[in-house]
């Protein structure tokens, strides 16, 4: 059985994944094709929309509405569709509308400590911003009914606001939380390639200050573990435990996650 969630072979999507095949609870394992986490679908080819329409008949989108404008999701293949933004506003780092991306550059380029603890304190918000907990709590209730096929939730990079929602997932489920933290990290995997690009641009343009930038560039567009670990403080700081985050913060009771343990584990 799996311990990572598996890369989905999709053209335009290098961060699509299904959490089907981690381990969870009692030996059983996350059932594939149920549970796929991705970045935007802004992109998609003609292939790509065929095989989501096979794939997934719900779609839930976690960016705000400035991200969906500048880059908004292709959606010809039939899926249901739910815009559950986990900011209300733009975030420098964690949003991906341009400003935000221009914002956090002028800011953090040569600050990487700067960079590292602004990023820590969003992976706070996750937890004590009432907007995000109670768009998260919407969420979970899109995953309590039985479906046919996958629902499918997505940010810009696929890696924050769907990073924590896999988490709070696969925390029901009963994946180990060492197994979670290594998925949560995999991400940089298939965020490397835009990390090397933007680094290439930045060595031509910044000269011996590139270095510098591209350890702040490390800290804003990729998943670290002390960021996964701040939010685990933040939900036991808030609410005495992550179960207490779940049942009191995502308002789940005890036969919603047992419905979703029954729904996603074989």
């Amino acid at each position: 059985m799996s311990r990572l969630s598996r890369s989905l072979d999709y053209d335009k999507l290098p961060n699509i994944r299904d959490l089907g095949g981690m381990t969870a609870e009692d030996g059983k394992r996350i059932a594939e094709g149920k549970l796929i986490r991705s970045g935007h679908l802004s992109d998609i080819s003609e292939e790509d929309q065929k095989n989501l329409g096979k794939l997934a008949e719900i779609i839930v989108d976690f960016r705000t509405d400035a991200e969906r404008r500048e880059k908004p999701d292709v959606l010809t293949f039939g899926a249901e569709y739910f815009h559950i933004p986990i900011f209300d506003k733009v975030v420098a780092g964690i949003t991906r509308e341009s400003s935000a991306d221009q914002e956090a550059f002028s800011k953090f380029l040569l600050r990487p400590s700067e960079a590292k603890q602004y990023m820590c304190g969003i992976y706070r918000e996750f937890v004590f911003s009432d907007h995000a907990l109670a768009q998260y709590a919407k969420f979970v209730q899109l995953l309590l009914p039985q479906r046919d096929k996958a629902i499918l939730w997505h940010c810009t990079a696929g890696k924050d606001c769907a990073g924590v929602a896999s988490v709070i997932i696969e925390e029901i489920l009963g994946v180990p939380r060492e197994q979670i933290f290594e998925d949560y990290l995999s991400t940089n995997v298939y965020l490397e390639a835009d990390l090397q690009n933007l680094t290439m641009l930045l060595t031509k343009q910044m000269g011996e200050k590139a270095a510098l930038a591209k350890e702040s560039l490390e800290y804003l567009l990729l998943a670290k573990e002390e960021y996964l670990q701040i939010f685990y403080e933040a939900a036991a700081e808030r609410f005495g435990d992550f179960k207490a985050y779940l049942r009191t913060g995502l308002c789940l009771s005890a036969e919603d996650m047992r419905r979703m343990r029954e729904n996603y584990l074989e």
